[in-house]
């Protein structure tokens, strides 16, 4: 039986990073998966999504393009079955540069569903049904020992107990993303990153895209501000915007879908549709990879861990989506890291999670970081508001999209910096300035005192903070 310093269960962002930064630290080290290496966010998440949004972007950009003097001659329209096939060859790209990566940092990729027994012991097995049935199978397994080892098996679509996803009529990401044909009409179940993502997506191809959410406001973890926003430039794009609202069933019985939708007032409406895309949240994959037998403890369907990502079992780590804390591939990486090198005994820094940046990729973009006014209200903080409309700023209007709008929040105290929130254009690359500031305290005064280069985006957060402080030149 092989040994190993370190064995990681999974392969995605969580997974593959812990593998190289362990390596770097001088472990011999090894990483388990059943499927695509780059896991979820390389296949089937983050990396394809974008890839199609992409294509959506240069969709608008050319039906638009005399808006810029461009004249192209002839209709315009998208070839679905390319941009399904783009997107595939980004993931596998992406995929193929983590296999490299992991290869020169040597270390050791295993094939297989790996589960933990007693004594650090990792068992992999070549069927995806998990280490208890592929015993009662008598299906070929290995087993390999490690000093540590690090879960980090992810999560998959959530699914409604009455509305179960058959992959055709009802799906989630994974077959949003590969869907055949294009279809006509689109009931899209839940608003946050993921089903915004497709509904913008979809409803850029021309398919008529229906978003029901069943809290107040649309992307309900923002700002509401800046959901109001995203509310009002998907009703502009043509996408139906039903908030307040849940899905009570989904009759597939026929060549269309009907979709029961139950309003805040208890009214019951039904809309007809051609599939309908489950993007209720995710469940962790905590099944059938040795958690019970090991005695590791499971707290409301996630893994309990401390500060350092250790579990109450002895060299067993838990990190990504598996753990409590936002379910998005950069925590998995940043948790990955503090985890390893807290094994490595070095000076590890636990993350702190209320500055955790968060970013959706519809058009217009979001991006935030810190309380939102909703939250500074509820703790009673005195704050500072600022807020510069894209309308007012150069560099968006030279670009041809005004839309959206730069918030930041003020302790009225302190002056620090506790709230960033951002919609518009390209705002997912504006964010990350705003995450190091916050983490370092700096205050409202500070980046005033900093020149901020015109024309750019990025100048907007100096305009708004000017604007917390009644001293805005350009509004």
């Amino acid at each position: 039986m092989k040994h190993f310093d370190l064995i990681v269960i999974g392969s995605g962002p969580g997974g593959y990073v812990a593998a190289i930064r362990a390596s770097q630290l001088g472990m011999q080290v090894a990483v388990v998966e059943r499927a695509e290496l780059g896991g979820i966010c390389l296949n089937w998440g983050c990396i394809p999504t974008k890839a199609l949004l992409k294509s959506a972007q240069i969709y608008n950009y050319a039906k638009h393009a005399t808006d810029y003097g461009i004249n192209i001659e002839g209709t315009i329209t998208p070839d679905f079955e390319a941009i399904v096939k783009r997107s595939r060859n980004v993931s596998e790209t992406m995929s193929k540069g983590v296999q490299f990566l992991l290869k020169k940092n040597n270390v050791t990729v295993i094939e297989g569903f790996g589960s933990i027994v007693k004594e650090k012991t990792v068992v992999v097995s070549r069927s995806p049904n998990g280490f208890t049935s592929n015993i009662a199978e008598n299906l070929p397994i290995e087993r390999y020992t490690a000093t540590h080892i690090i879960l980090a098996t992810g999560a998959r679509s959530r699914q409604l107990p009455h509305i179960p996803i058959d992959g055709k009529k009802v799906m989630g990401y994974r077959e949003a993303l590969t869907l055949p044909q294009l279809p006509k009409s689109m009931v899209v179940m839940g608003s946050g990153a993921i089903g915004s993502e497709f509904a913008y997506f979809y409803a850029s191809m021309g398919t008529q895209v229906t978003i029901v959410e069943y809290l107040p406001n649309l992307v309900p973890l923002e700002d509401e501000e800046i959901s109001s926003h995203l509310g009002r430039a998907f009703r502009k794009k043509g996408i139906k915007v039903i908030t307040s609202a849940s899905v009570e069933n989904v009759d597939t019985t026929g060549e269309m879908c009907k979709v029961s939708i139950k309003d805040s007032k208890e009214k019951m409406t039904e809309i007809e549709c051609e599939v309908v895309l489950s993007a209720v949240g995710i469940t962790p994959n905590i099944e059938d990879i040795g958690l019970e037998e090991y005695g590791v403890t499971i707290k409301k369907g996630k893994v309990e861990v401390d500060e350092f990502y250790h579990t109450n079992c002895e060299g067993i780590y838990a990190i990504g989506d598996m753990v409590h804390g936002p379910a998005l591939a950069h925590v998995a990486s940043h948790e990955a890291l503090v985890c390893v090198e807290n094994i490595a005994e070095l000076d590890a820094h636990p993350i702190n999670y209320n500055l955790i940046p968060g970013c959706t990729y519809t058009s217009p973009e979001i991006a935030s970081v810190g309380l939102t006014e909703q939250e500074c209200a509820k703790q009673g903080r005195e704050v500072l508001i600022g807020k510069f409309p894209f309308t007012a700023s150069g560099k968006a209007t030279a670009s041809g999209n005004r839309d959206g709008m730069v918030k930041v929040i003020f302790d009225k105290q302190t002056n620090e910096w506790i709230g960033c929130h951002l919609i518009g254009d390209n705002v997912t690359e504006m964010i990350s300035g705003a995450v190091v500031a916050m983490n370092k305290k700096i205050t409202g005064k500070d980046i005033l005192h900093s020149v901020h280069p015109h024309p750019t985006l990025s100048e907007a957060i100096m305009e708004a903070t000017a604007a917390a402080y009644g001293e805005v030149i350009h509004l």
